[in-house]
């Protein structure tokens, strides 16, 4: 969908946070420039909220994780991504969704375009 991302319609929307890690306005500007591409995906997104938090308990390597959530209709999409580098979990999340989104919408036109047949055990009443 080509539908126009307003910032009124992306603070409405979008909720970034930092667990155990300040956010830097860099760190803020391109989750909301990911943001932007996931809200465009579908207008019946009630709320995306992003969590970068910071797990020093890790040691060396992953100790980024980026955990995304996307509010719609239906269950809601989860994903998670650890990394060694906050900017790279950030993209990899927004890939992640971008899969999920896609994957849950072209279930819903393969429903829609090609409905399965009803099977009944008994017979239909004359009326």
């Amino acid at each position: 969908m080509n539908q126009e991302i307003t910032p009124e319609v992306l603070a409405s929307k979008f909720i970034v946070r930092g667990i155990h890690l300040d956010l830097t306005d860099a760190l803020k500007d391109i989750a909301q420039q990911k943001a932007t591409r996931l809200l465009r995906h579908n207008a019946y997104i009630i709320r995306l909220r992003i969590d970068i938090e910071y797990d020093k308990t890790r040691g060396q390597g992953a100790q980024f994780i980026a955990k995304g959530l996307i509010e719609i209709g239906g269950p809601d999409l989860v994903a998670s991504v650890a990394t060694e580098d906050a900017y790279k979990s950030l993209d990899q999340l927004v890939d992640k969704l971008d899969g999920l989104l896609r994957r849950r919408q072209g279930i819903r036109k393969d429903k829609r375009n090609h409905p399965r047949d009803v099977e009944l055990a008994a017979a239909l009443p004359k009326t």
